[in-house]
């Protein structure tokens, strides 16, 4: 299926959230989701369902100051 992660068009086999994660290389990172603008919690990737088209976010906590 096709997603768009960060504005990029990308082919994914994943069927969940977290799976996509892993399958994009954020496995272990900790990072933020947002699914068609809609922030979805750690917790809640691996029951998150994704589908053709839909529009991911995926955010890493900058540090500085």
């Amino acid at each position: 299926m096709q997603l768009q992660v960060n504005g990029e068009t990308r082919a994914v086999e994943a069927a969940t959230l977290a799976q996509a994660l892993l399958e994009l290389g954020y496995r272990g990172a900790h990072v933020a989701t947002a699914l068609n603008g809609v922030f979805v919690p750690a917790g809640q990737r691996g029951a998150q369902a994704l589908r053709d088209g839909d529009a991911l976010e995926v955010l890493a906590p900058m540090q500085g100051g």
